[in-house]
């Protein structure tokens, strides 16, 4: 039930960045920090960095293999949290709901994003897109 699984997804993601404190993260997930371990070509590439819509403690690899659900379709955990530190929470929302595709098919984006609670923005969404796919 891929549009059951989306909405899970998207609901532990916005309970992770609800949680935890980033006044208390001693790690970053930032641009600035995923950019700098960039070769000097991708990071010419990187392109103008949006505004930050607000700051979270992210997930860092939000694919939908690494959140847990139940055999009712909710949301239970977050695994390999191996990447997780303080950035914009579209980081995690771009990567997350990108890698529905990949393991669920096309059109099961709006059940994320309804999930997590906020509408899509393009904008940060292909920005965090690109950075991802030049890491």
């Amino acid at each position: 039930h891929p549009d059951t699984a989306a909405r899970a997804i998207g609901a532990g993601l916005r309970a992770l960045h609800d949680a935890l404190p980033v006044d208390d993260c001693p790690f970053s997930w930032g641009v600035a920090d995923r950019t700098a371990r960039l070769s000097p070509d991708a990071r010419a590439r990187v392109g103008d960095v949006p505004a930050v819509d607000r700051l979270v403690v992210c997930h860092g690899d939000p694919c939908a293999p690494n959140t847990l659900l139940d055999d009712g379709g909710r949301w239970t955990a977050h695994v390999d949290l191996d990447a997780l530190g303080v950035a914009d929470r579209w980081a995690d929302l771009a990567v997350a709901s990108y890698s529905l595709e990949w393991n669920y098919g096309d059109g099961h984006e709006p059940a994320f994003f309804e999930g997590y609670g906020i509408a899509p923005d393009a904008g940060r969404i292909a920005f965090y897109r690109h950075l991802w796919d030049l890491g």
